[in-house]
């Protein structure tokens, strides 16, 4: 509970304009891109039809493009936008200000525990 409540605070904490869904995405395609949306789809653990619509919408409004995949054609691939960049990093700001803020309210021994978990959270998000 303590993590979703965290998660949840993080994502207003954000206010990046996107809903939480497409910002997660959004995230990914910067970091991963350029991506097939099936391979985005298996990042975000959603269905395809879920991704479809949600990388209409951030092209919409100009944070991803869809190219070509340069060894195959077929395959469309999409790659954040020098927007999305700016995006990404004001919500990331926003976000980490917000956490050292509380971080820092802490005693020693719970921030030194809370940093020694945060590595064991990220080999458990990433496990298959």
């Amino acid at each position: 509970m303590a993590i979703s409540r965290l998660a949840r605070r993080l994502r207003q904490e954000a206010d990046a304009g996107l809903t939480p869904s497409q910002l997660s995405a959004l995230a990914t395609i910067h970091r991963r891109g350029p991506l097939t949306l099936g391979e985005l789809a298996e990042w975000e653990r959603v269905a395809p039809p879920s991704v479809t619509r949600m990388a209409t919408n951030l092209e919409q409004g100009g944070y991803v493009e869809r190219v070509p995949d340069p060894d195959d054609r077929r395959v469309v691939r999409v790659v954040a936008t020098p927007k999305a960049g700016e995006l990404v990093a004001v919500a990331r700001a926003r976000k980490a200000a917000w956490l050292i803020e509380r971080l820092d309210g802490l005693d020693a021994h719970d921030r030194s525990s809370v940093l020694a978990a945060v590595d064991a959270l990220e080999r458990l998000v990433d496990m298959p």
